[in-house]
C-alpha cells in the first residue's frame, strides 16, 4: 500500500513561495529538532540566494568546490572540519554548545588532526621523539570552581613537531608522535615533556587554502598546544595554550585564540630542574585547567539557548538541551 502523506501541491513554484513548500515538505517527519533544523537552514539559504541574487555560476561553483572537499578529505585531513575553521563556524559551535562560566577554563579548537590512536603515558615521559625541537616540561593541573582537584580526568594532548607538521602529515610515519593522553592523579595533577609548540600554516594546498587565497587571508595559525579533557559528570573540554607575543597571537586563521588562554613559557629554576629531572634553564609552562559540572553547563547551556530564542522573538522550549518550537 502506498503511504499517504499530507504534502503541498509542488508546481508554479517561484522566488516568492518556493521557501515556504520547501519547508512544508520537509515537516513531515516526527523528529522536532530535525524538522526545526531544516526549517531554519532552508530559510537562511534560500535568504542568501534571494539577497545576494545568486547566480547559476557561482553557486555551480560552490558546489564543486564542496566537491573538492570531499575529494581531499581522508582519514587523518578532514578538510571540512578546516573549511569550518577557517569561517569562524568552530569555535561558534563550540562557544554555543560548550558555554561556560566565568573563572572557567575556556573552550578552543579541536582542528583537523586529532586522532584517537594516541599512547598513554605517565608522569614524566615525553609525547615528543623530536630532537630538533626545543625541550619543554607542562606542569598541569584540573581543578572544579571552588579550586578541589579532580582526580581520574582524561586528558588528550597534541602538538605538531619543530617544522610545524602533525605526525598524520608524513607519509612514512609508524606510529604517533606528538601526541598522547595521561590521567590527572589523587591531586588532579599531571605533568609530561614535550617541545615547544611553534607557528605553522593550516594546510593550504587544497580547496580551503585556494578559498583563503581569494580572501587574501593568511594561512599562519600562532603557537600552540592542544588539550582535550574528560571525565563522567563533567563538561567535555576542548581547548589549547598559545604562546603569548606570537607574529600570529591577534590573526589566527582559524580564530581560536583567546586572552585567557595565551600563556608563558618561563626558564626552570634550580629548585623546579632538580624536582623534575630536566636542566636548569629548560622552559617550564604550569597550566590550570578549570572544569565545569556537566549539570552547571547544562544548566548555563538552557539559560542562554531560552535567551537567545527570547531575543528573537520566538516561542521554543527544550528537548535534550536544545531548542524546538514550542506547538502545545
Amino acid at each position: 500500500m502506498t503511504p499517504q502523506h499530507t504534502t503541498p501541491v509542488l508546481k508554479d513554484l517561484n522566488i516568492d513561495n518556493i521557501t515556504a513548500n520547501t519547508i512544508a515538505i520537509n515537516s513531515q517527519g516526527s523528529d522536532a529538532r530535525m524538522q526545526y533544523l531544516m526549517e531554519r537552514l532552508v530559510t537562511h539559504m534560500h535568504d542568501f540566494a534571494r539577497e545576494t541574487r545568486l547566480s547559476t555560476k557561482e553557486w555551480m561553483a560552490a558546489l564543486n568546490f564542496l566537491v573538492q572537499v570531499g575529494q581531499i578529505s581522508s582519514d587523518v585531513r578532514h578538510e571540512f572540519i578546516l573549511l569550518s575553521d577557517i569561517l569562524g563556524l568552530s569555535l561558534l559551535v563550540d562557544a554555543i554548545d560548550h558555554p561556560k562560566p566565568p573563572g572557567a577554563t575556556e573552550g578552543s579548537l579541536l582542528g583537523p588532526f586529532h586522532t584517537h590512536e594516541a599512547e598513554s603515558i605517565t608522569d614524566g615521559e615525553s609525547m615528543s621523539s623530536d630532537p630538533k625541537g626545543e625541550p619543554c616540561i607542562v606542569i598541569g593541573s584540573v581543578k572544579d570552581a571552588q579550586g578541589n582537584p579532580i582526580s581520574g580526568v582524561k586528558v588528550d594532548i597534541w602538538e605538531t613537531d619543530s617544522t610545524g607538521h602533525y605526525d598524520v602529515q608524513y607519509n612514512e610515519r609508524d606510529g604517533p608522535d606528538g601526541r598522547c593522553y595521561m590521567h590527572s592523579d589523587d591531586n588532579g595533577t599531571f605533568w609530561f615533556k614535550a617541545i615547544v609548540p611553534v607557528p605553522y600554516p593550516i594546510p593550504h594546498d587544497g580547496p580551503v587554502g585556494q578559498l583563503l587565497k581569494l580572501l587574501n587571508r593568511h594561512p599562519w595559525r600562532p603557537s600552540h598546544m592542544h588539550f582535550m579533557l574528560e571525565k563522567e559528570g563533567w563538561d567535555h573540554l576542548i581547548t589549547a595554550v598559545y604562546l603569548r607575543g606570537d607574529p600570529y597571537e591577534t590573526s589566527d586563521a582559524v580564530f581560536g585564540v583567546k586572552e585567557s588562554l595565551i600563556v608563558e613559557f618561563t626558564p626552570a629554576d634550580q629548585s623546579t630542574a632538580k624536582q623534575y629531572n630536566v636542566a636548569v634553564g629548560t622552559k617550564v609552562l604550569r597550566q590550570d585547567f578549570i572544569l565545569v559540572s556537566k549539570e552547571e553547563a547544562d544548566a548555563l547551556k538552557d539559560k542562554n539557548a531560552l535567551e537567545a530564542m527570547a531575543s528573537l522573538g520566538r516561542r521554543m522550549k527544550l528537548v535534550d538541551h536544545l531548542p524546538v518550537p514550542d506547538l502545545d
